[in-house]
């Protein structure tokens, strides 16, 4: 069902959108819990490799402890590993988070940066990092969202064959979207991810888009 051209793509993309604004009138922009621009930075970093919800149950702990980029650059590190210990690679995490504190602290007056740029030279914040802040704190799109959940339903959809390479993928997905859709985009396609287009056992027979969908087990 991939389109003949690059103009049928960019209809279809269009089509699957309105559906999926219908079906997840109330998906957020995030799953990960924050409260301020400074615990979404670390929250993302915390992310990676990690499911939301583990992350969730960590912050409120660490934040408590470290409430603010201050306080977190002049923590001690092995304290930091054991608080986020069970979100994996917490001895690399923990350098991160410290590290990205001072430099918030000292290179930015202790205000997380608003542009791409600024925001990748901090210590584990990747350009998806960096999206993700920039879009669910400052409401900026730099680019499109691209976690495993986009990326896996991006590809079934057809409208990337980069599988497991999100900076191709998300090239892509700029070239088929107006840069007023990348928010939308990366928010209902993740939603969709998580509900209906899982990993294993799709549910195909009730999505909403499966007629739009080249990979839909369902005889279109």
């Amino acid at each position: 069902m991939k389109g003949k051209t690059i103009q049928d793509d960019k209809k279809r993309i269009q089509e699957i959108l309105h559906r999926l604004s219908n079906a997840y009138q109330d998906a957020p922009p995030t799953y990960l819990y924050f409260n301020n621009p400074f615990e979404m930075v670390i929250a993302t970093i915390l992310s990676a490799r990690a499911t939301d919800a583990g992350v969730n149950k960590i912050t409120p702990v660490l934040f408590g402890k470290y409430p603010n980029s201050v306080k977190m650059a002049k923590g001690d590190v092995e304290d930091l590993a054991q608080i986020i210990r069970s979100c994996g690679a917490y001895n690399r995490k923990a350098a991160y988070i410290k590290k990205t504190a001072e430099m918030i602290s000292e290179n930015f007056g202790g205000n997380v940066p608003n542009t791409l740029d600024d925001l990748i030279t901090l210590p584990g914040v990747s350009r998806k990092t960096a999206n993700v802040v920039l879009q669910t704190v400052f409401g900026i799109a730099e680019g499109v969202i691209v976690d495993t959940h986009i990326m896996r339903v991006t590809i079934r959809l057809g409208f990337s064959q980069y599988d497991k390479k999100p900076d191709k993928i998300e090239k892509d997905l700029m070239q088929l979207l107006p840069r007023d859709r990348w928010i939308d985009y990366a928010r209902l396609i993740g939603a969709h991810g998580r509900q209906t287009c899982k990993a294993s056992h799709p549910k195909c027979s009730t999505c909403t888009i499966n007629k739009l969908c080249p990979s839909s087990e369902i005889e279109n």
